[in-house]
């Protein structure tokens, strides 16, 4: 049993562009669906689906590749961790990466990118952070 299913979907997400494929497939829970939402929205993936099998749903993610073959994703991390929860305020969440990156927060507003939570003026738990 998996105990940190963002964890778990984010290695997956990392072992899959770097070995160049172009679907992999993920243990569907909410908080992992909202995570793809955001990274759907910032440019990082190409489309997700969830798929039921019998009583079971799994999420097959079509990752996003430049048209040099390189994909989009350079580090993709998960910030906090069960053992070590990680919070950020709204004042230190405003850029990652001078820009170039992303930080997936949990707010009291859903799940929202670094700038998208800056813009609400709340902060929350830092899931992941990509670029």
């Amino acid at each position: 049993m998996i105990n940190d299913l963002v964890a778990d979907s984010l290695t997956r997400i990392r072992n899959a562009s770097l070995r160049r494929q172009e679907v992999t497939t993920l243990l569907h829970s909410k908080l992992v669906e909202a995570v793809l939402n955001v990274l759907q929205a910032e440019g990082y993936i190409e489309s997700f689906k969830v798929v039921e099998n019998g009583n079971k749903k799994t999420i097959n993610v079509v990752l996003k590749y430049n048209d040099h073959g390189k994909s989009v994703i350079n580090e993709i991390k998960r910030i906090s961790k069960p053992g070590r929860r990680v919070y950020k305020g709204k004042d230190e969440i405003k850029r990652f990466k001078n820009g170039y990156g992303t930080i997936v927060l949990s707010t009291s507003k859903g799940v929202l990118s670094n700038a998208d939570a800056y813009k609400a003026g709340v902060g929350g738990e830092a899931l992941c952070s990509i670029w």
